[in-house]
């Protein structure tokens, strides 16, 4: 009955704990920026640039929520890498349903997936996919027409950015046309273009640069199943117009190899945890990218 007793109190501790660190709004959007960078393991001084915190006052609400065990905390050479502690996250909201759904455990279901079972696998269906960065003039569209061309019978397939240029970068355009893609129907779009009521409700949003994926979005409706799959940015390349051109190429490559694997996902018969852990993966296995 002791260890009982002590093992529920420390879970309390820990819970009320974790709710202190959440309980202010700046602390909240660190904490809410790494989640949706998950699994990524994040520098610091790039959490204190999106979040535009001085490096002392970042350090103090970092140290809060590593403390609460809320996130994790690696050194890398000179930096300081952050990313969110699943577990503890994952002990925490169990807690909270534990109190909320024992003897009425019809509640807490439906809260924890509104638009789908945990258990549930993804209906047979022709799936929308979404995906973001922040110009939408090319890593984005690149993903939607790869998406398009290697699976387009399985998905319908979107682009959009945070902040778009009025135009695609030429680069981006002469890769897909080298590869044999329709690019007439492509032009770089609002992400608030796919929030009004008419839009597509999507079943993938998936971020493919670390700025729009920092940015604080609102929620997709339906829950769609979400990623980070961060990669670098070809605009940014410097050089002669072939090693610009190269760096798209490679850009497209590894899209390609990502977008394969996670056409290749057996949909239909994983529940929705299962579809998370592998759209997750899919970033972070080993490159190979496809000629």
């Amino acid at each position: 009955m002791s260890l009982n007793f002590d093992y529920s109190r420390n879970m309390e501790i820990e819970t009320v704990s974790r709710l202190s660190a959440l309980a202010h709004p700046q602390r909240l959007a660190l904490f809410r920026l790494l989640m949706r960078r998950f699994p990524d393991r994040v520098p610091a001084g790039e959490l204190a640039q999106a979040l535009d915190l001085k490096s002392s006052t970042l350090s103090a609400y970092l140290a809060t929520l590593v403390q609460s065990g809320l996130l994790t905390q690696e050194r890398a050479g000179t930096s300081l890498l952050y990313a969110i502690n699943m577990t503890g996250v994952q002990q925490t909201f169990e807690n909270l349903f534990l109190d909320c759904c024992r003897g009425r455990p019809e509640l807490c279901p439906p809260l924890a997936f509104p638009s789908n079972s945990g258990t549930k696998p993804m209906p047979d269906t022709k799936y929308s996919v979404l995906f973001i960065c922040t110009g939408n003039s090319a890593r984005s569209i690149l993903a939607e027409s790869v998406l398009r061309h290697e699976a387009g019978d399985l998905f319908e397939a979107y682009s959009a950015g945070t902040k778009p240029y009025s135009e695609l970068n030429p680069f981006a355009v002469e890769v897909l046309k080298s590869k044999g893609h329709d690019t007439s129907p492509l032009r770089a779009k609002n992400v608030s273009e796919f929030q009004a009521p008419d839009a597509p409700q999507f079943d993938f949003v998936f971020t493919v640069c670390d700025r729009a994926a920092n940015e604080d979005c609102p929620a997709w409706p339906g829950q769609p199943i979400s990623a980070h799959w961060g990669m670098p940015d070809p605009v940014k390349i410097a050089g002669t117009e072939a090693e610009k051109s190269l760096a798209f190429q490679q850009a497209y490559g590894e899209l390609r190899r990502r977008i394969s694997a996670f056409a290749a996902l057996p949909i239909t018969s994983l529940d929705r945890v299962s579809l998370q852990r592998a759209v997750d993966g899919i970033a972070n296995a080993e490159s190979e990218v496809p000629a």
